[in-house]
């Protein structure tokens, strides 16, 4: 497992820590991806991230993914329903709040099984 920072535009061109983090990647069995329920475009900085994934190494794309939506508490329960219809069916999604230790055993599950190929 490694826990790297986030992925900005741009990362594939060496933006930010860009190149240095991306390496740590291809090493990882399964990629999860942790997008605040706040933020103004939850699908789009998804897709961002997607395209820096692909301009660095497309092979990327075919790595196992999971999605999570943290700071759930900062958004409405209607909020977090349109956030899980938003995202491909094909790829799990949690949405969780550490503030309120809501949805974490359920992450710790679904990482579990993506990383032993259920």
């Amino acid at each position: 497992m490694a826990d790297l920072p986030g992925i900005i535009e741009g990362a594939a061109e060496g933006r930010g820590l860009g190149l240095r983090f991306l390496r740590h990647i291809e090493r990882n069995a399964v990629l999860l991806f942790v997008i605040p329920a706040d933020s103004q475009d939850a699908l789009a900085e998804w897709h961002t991230l997607l395209h820096e994934l692909e301009k660095y190494n497309p092979e990327l794309l075919h790595k196992r993914m999971v999605v999570a939506i943290s700071k759930s508490d900062l958004v409405s329960e209607a909020r977090q329903a349109q956030l899980k219809q938003q995202f491909p069916s094909g790829i799990p999604l949690v949405v969780l709040s550490a503030h309120q230790q809501k949805g974490l055993q359920e992450l710790k599950d679904v990482l579990w099984q993506q990383l032993h190929g259920n």
